[in-house]
């Protein structure tokens, strides 16, 4: 008898002095896939919709979609966002593309034409996307689109930035209806740092577009981001050429 209630008692130690197992905490995956796609969910609400310009006018049948899918901001405070953009002609949905915005800025706004450049053509089907803060000195993202026939392509995408007459910019140069190989080029002009009246004009990054099929290649006529013009002159001067 002693025996048994000597076993029993050391039993009751044993289990007694046993060191409880830590309670491990994990993710419910559920739980994290459903804020994902909460998330996911807030930003598609954040929708833009931009008219394309049409002779000066905004078309209520044709215009776009722009749908916030991401943002992120890093370590300096620079903000990038991705957007997917719907195309709609005669208000039905038609083709789609995805974008992603760098160094987006508070404030930014879209705006949307026909035709090349700072042409203004509703026959064109070339459709020129722009964004960005609408002031001087803030750099403006610009996108070029080809859709016909329900096929979209992105040509060519740039930034421009210009302050008081000063910056820089593409110019595109095309003579045809419809053409077949379209060209632009960087154009510069910046102040010289001894005279606020005289500034340098360059020209670099000269490109050809050849179409191809349904699609457009480029082709780079001159050295990247190397000046293959330059030429000093007034700042009137500059701005008197046609």
């Amino acid at each position: 008898m002693k025996i048994q209630a000597f076993a029993f008692i050391l039993l009751f130690v044993l289990i007694s002095c046993q060191k409880p197992k830590p309670v491990i905490q994990t993710k419910d995956k559920a739980s994290v896939n459903k804020n994902e796609t909460i998330n996911k969910q807030k930003n598609r609400l954040k929708i833009d919709t931009i008219s394309i310009a049409d002779i000066g006018e905004q078309s209520t049948d044709n215009y776009i979609l722009a749908y916030l899918l991401d943002e992120k901001m890093d370590k300096d405070s620079i903000v990038t966002r991705k957007y997917q953009l719907d195309f709609y002609q005669n208000k039905i949905k038609t083709v789609s593309s995805k974008i992603t915005i760098n160094l987006f800025e508070k404030g930014s706004e879209w705006s949307a034409h026909y035709g090349l450049g700072n042409e203004n053509d509703n026959s064109s089907p070339f459709i020129q996307i722009d964004f960005g803060y609408p002031a001087c000195g803030y750099t403006q993202n610009h996108y070029l689109y080809h859709l016909k026939n329900n096929d979209l392509q992105l040509v060519y995408e740039w930034y421009t930035m210009s302050d008081s007459g000063w910056g820089s910019w593409v110019e595109f140069e095309n003579s045809k209806e419809n053409p077949k190989t379209i060209y632009c080029k960087t154009v510069a002009f910046e102040p010289d740092d001894n005279d606020e009246n005289m500034g340098t004009v360059t020209h670099s990054d000269s490109i050809a577009f050849h179409l191809n099929g349904n699609h457009w290649e480029k082709q780079l006529l001159s050295a990247k981001d190397q000046n293959y013009f330059e030429k000093k002159m007034s700042f009137d001067e500059f701005h008197q050429q046609d």
